[in-house]
């Protein structure tokens, strides 16, 4: 077993001290109470950070959205990265990853659309990947409402974000014919079909939550009676052909460690980037206030995001 606590770098051992510092006690279980405590702690790492020229509410093809447009954009239409936020599907909004999706906008000059998908287990699998495409499908189709480029998408996200951002892509491609030329996909340490693995086994604790029995009870009230092997659950078993370039973003103490690499060396053709942090946590992109790798990271993603400009 790998000891985690000896192998985070100083400035992660300061965030896990934070965190612990802003994390508030309830005996309440309940799910809006688990949400809104998840909501607050958050709050504090979402201060500072890029100004936005402007920031708006939208509803895009139906679904709840945050736009945020950067100083950096351009006068005209911009292109957009949609941002799909992690939390096991059962926690996040827009609002608990705002420095985040802020902090992209800047360095990319990209309009962010930071979906705000339904929860489970209200809402189960593949409610979630439905409302991702049809905010997709809506910037398409009236993109220039909202300042964006409607043929110049990207699809990004951190965890079960990075997993719906994936499976969002599939269906474009396989339910509905067409992935309408996407950019790149920009994945950050998702889960993208392994049920076991050695990271799985050895990583993960009361550090960052990432147990397995945590994560067996997320993937219970996600999917439901939904088959785990499913085509939009074990990703890893599709035909990936076709994908736009991707950059997979993996942390060396992650319990999902095992399904990025499995990802990267499964993807074909050229264009991908693997990526492997060392030293910091699962959901350490939303610690950037404390933590430096994660501001390095960003910028990363930032710069792969803008070597695959599209042909205009």
């Amino acid at each position: 077993m790998i000891d985690v606590p000896r192998a985070w770098n100083a400035q992660t051992a300061a965030v896990v001290a934070r965190e612990s510092e802003l994390a508030l006690d309830s005996s309440d279980q309940s799910m809006p109470a688990v949400r809104a405590r998840y909501e607050a702690e958050r709050a504090w790492w979402n201060e500072g950070g890029p100004a936005m020229a402007n920031t708006d509410e939208a509803l895009v093809g139906g679904v709840r959205a945050v736009v945020q447009r950067p100083t950096t954009a351009p006068a005209g239409p911009a292109p957009a990265i949609v941002w799909i936020h992690g939390g096991g599907y059962i926690v996040g909004s827009p609002a608990t990853h705002d420095r985040l999706t802020r902090t992209l906008a800047h360095l990319t000059g990209a309009v962010v659309v930071s979906v705000d998908y339904s929860l489970a287990p209200e809402a189960r699998h593949p409610r979630q990947i439905e409302e991702c495409v049809a905010v997709v499908e809506g910037l398409r189709r009236t993109g220039d409402g909202l300042g964006i480029v409607g043929a110049d998408l990207t699809l990004a996200g951190d965890s079960a974000g990075a997993t719906l951002a994936l499976a969002t892509w599939l269906w474009l491609r396989d339910e509905l014919g067409a992935d309408f030329g996407l950019r790149c996909l920009l994945l950050a340490y998702g889960a993208y079909g392994l049920q076991d693995s050695v990271s799985r086994r050895t990583l993960g604790g009361w550090w960052d939550g990432m147990t397995r029995e945590a994560m067996r009870e997320w993937a219970a009230l996600h999917l439901g009676d939904a088959d785990p092997a499913g085509p939009y659950v074990d990703l890893l078993a599709r035909d990936l052909r076709g994908a736009p370039p991707c950059h997979v973003l993996a942390v060396r103490l992650d319990p999902l460690l095992d399904d990025s690499l499995a990802l990267a060396e499964l993807l074909p053709g050229e264009g991908h980037e693997l990526h492997v942090a060392d030293g910091v946590l699962h959901t350490f992109l939303q610690h950037s206030r404390m933590l430096d790798d994660a501001d390095a990271a960003l910028a990363r993603m930032a710069a792969f995001h803008r070597r695959h400009t599209p042909a205009r």
